[in-house]
Parts: structure tokens; C-alpha cells; sequence
């Protein structure tokens, strides 16, 4: 749980006003970065220090603290919370110096995206498909967007209806840090997304918490948006309904969204766009799952592989 962040030493309000005003994080960021710090806090307080100036030692023993509690990828986002911190308060003229630039972070280990095959996920999508209630309706609609076009679940939930072309059959996306992108989506999703706006939404924008939500594309059933909460237990249902051996998490869907499109011969690069990736070496890890059709490739075009896979000619003369 964050700590109040009124409770927190001057430098650290400053911080978080920075967070919020000119990064504008998300409330998610804000609140795992007030976790941190407030952990960082209270070591520094225990140990009778300041927060400027600190040293790498602190740093050190901080994460050597919480080493007990954290994991690896725990342990290297508090890290990175405190090199932003101090870069911050570099950049402000509060602190002479930056202490945990020289810790080095501890090494995560290398997990690769959850992905499904896409006949299952196929069958997972289509689920609702012949159902005709608003709620099933906004289901196979959310469901083949999500798998469709690679969106965050946050980003799903944050869509209005104004975002949306059918007829280009392109959505208007803003994705982290507010940076805005156009993802295009296939013809069944936008079958789906029609039937949604005709037959399903209609009946669930006439509910009595509908008010202040009139541009929302996707809603729930007492009229408001929808939240990530809800996909999420919706997801659940279609999964349960469909006999699948595995929990789901709706970003599994942004996963096979881009797996499936590598291993069908699109571009690296163009799923970084469409999967609004900062970073190309992001997009890279999709690589790793890909490898039966990179070995169809490698068979297909290096010499040596085609020279095995030739018929030898004659035969050994004894």
C-alpha cells in the first residue's frame, strides 16, 4: 500500500508533482512509484540519513533490505525509481549527484510471452459469436480488437466511439505516455464492433449509469465504461466456456496478436508500430517464440541445408 504522500520528505512531493504534472504518468506508475519510495524513505529515516545527500552504499543496502521480500524484477524497478528520483533532483539543483547510477541492477531472468495457438485462440474469440444479448455482443466485439489489433487492455477500456472508423477499418489509440497511434483491424472486427454499436450498446446506454460516459465505445452493464477489471472477468467466462486448459490474461491477446502476425511473415518493425512499442528490442522478444518458422526459413534459403535436403546423385563407386 503507498504511503501518504504528504508524510513523505519535500524532495520526494517534488518528485511525484513532477510524475504526474510533465510526465504525466499513469495513476498505475504513480502509485508503484509512491510504494518505492516510501520504502526508501523509511530505510533512510531508520538508518538516520537524508535523502540528499545518499550514496551508493545506501543504495546498496536498501536493496540488499528488500532483497528478502522482492524479486529480481521487484528489486530492479525500485532501482530504477530511485535513478529517476536523483535524476530529478540532478536536474533541479537539490542533489550534487545521482548515487544509484553506480549500483547495478540486479539481472532478471528472461521470461517469454504467454501465447496461445491460434486455433485456440480462435475458438476463444468466436465463443460469443452467435449469442445476440448486449453483453455477448460487446464481448466478441472487445475480444476480436483485442486480438485484432494488439491493444493493451487499458487502452481498450479508454476507446470512444469517436475513435473508431469502420469503414477504414482503423482505431485511434492513445497508448502510454498519451502518445497516440492509428492500429488497423480486420473485417470480422469490424462485424462485430457494428453489431455491438446497432444491437448491444444502444440497450446498455440507456441504463441509468450511462450518464458521463456518453462517448465510452465500450460499456458495462449499469451503462458506464467498461474497466480492465471486467474484461478481465469476462475473459475468464469465455475461457471457461470454451474448455481451454489455462487462465487467460487479457494481454495474452496482445501476445498472440503479435506472435501470430510474426510467424505469417509481417515485419519486425511494423508490429513495433502497431504494438506502440517505444523500443525495437521490445518487439524482439516476439522472435524467441518463433523459431519452427525461422528453421522453415533457414531450410528454405541457406545452401547447406538445401544440399541435405537434395537427393544425392549416383551412387559411391566401390
Amino acid at each position: 500500500m503507498p504511503p501518504d504522500r504528504d508524510a513523505l520528505p519535500v524532495e520526494l512531493r517534488r518528485f511525484v508533482a513532477y510524475l504526474e504534472t510533465e510526465r504525466r504518468a499513469s495513476a498505475h506508475t504513480v502509485r508503484a512509484y509512491l510504494v518505492d519510495l516510501g520504502q526508501w524513505s523509511a530505510y533512510l529515516a531508520e538508518a538516520g540519513q537524508p535523502v540528499v545527500p545518499a550514496s551508493p552504499a545506501l543504495v546498496r543496502g536498501f536493496l540488499a533490505r528488500q532483497a528478502g521480500e522482492a524479486g529480481a524484477t521487484s528489486l530492479a524497478r525500485k532501482l530504477s525509481a530511485l535513478r529517476s528520483l536523483y535524476r530529478f533532483l540532478v536536474r533541479e539543483g537539490l542533489a550534487p549527484g545521482n548515487p544509484a547510477r553506480a549500483v547495478a541492477s540486479p539481472k532478471r531472468p528472461k521470461r517469454l510471452p504467454e501465447v496461445l495457438p491460434e486455433e485456440e485462440v480462435a475458438a476463444l474469440v468466436e465463443a460469443p459469436a452467435h449469442l445476440t444479448a448486449p453483453l455477448e455482443l460487446r464481448d466478441r466485439a472487445f475480444l476480436e480488437l483485442l486480438y485484432g489489433s494488439g491493444l493493451r487492455v487499458s487502452e481498450l477500456t479508454g476507446l470512444d466511439v469517436a475513435d473508431v472508423d469502420l469503414p477504414q477499418r482503423l482505431v485511434r489509440v492513445l497508448g502510454k505516455r498519451n502518445k497516440e497511434r492509428i492500429v488497423p483491424f480486420g473485417r470480422t472486427a469490424a462485424e462485430a464492433v457494428e453489431r455491438w454499436l446497432d444491437g448491444g450498446r444502444p440497450v446498455l446506454a440507456a441504463q441509468p449509469g450511462h450518464a458521463g460516459h456518453e462517448g465510452a465505445l465500450f460499456l458495462n452493464w449499469r451503462g458506464g465504461r467498461l474497466t480492465s477489471r471486467s474484461v478481465a472477468r469476462r475473459l475468464d467466462r469465455w475461457v471457461l466456456a470454451t474448455g481451454l486448459p489455462r487462465h487467460v490474461h487479457p494481454h495474452v491477446l496482445r501476445h498472440c496478436f503479435a506472435t501470430h502476425l510474426l510467424g505469417n511473415g509481417a515485419d519486425l518493425r511494423g508490429i513495433q508500430e502497431l504494438l506502440g512499442h517505444a523500443s525495437l528490442s521490445t518487439t524482439q522478444r516476439y522472435t524467441h517464440l518463433d523459431w519452427k518458422r525461422l528453421a522453415a526459413v533457414y531450410d528454405a534459403a541457406h545452401p547447406r541445408a538445401r544440399a541435405a535436403a537434395a537427393p544425392r546423385r549416383g551412387g559411391a563407386k566401390g
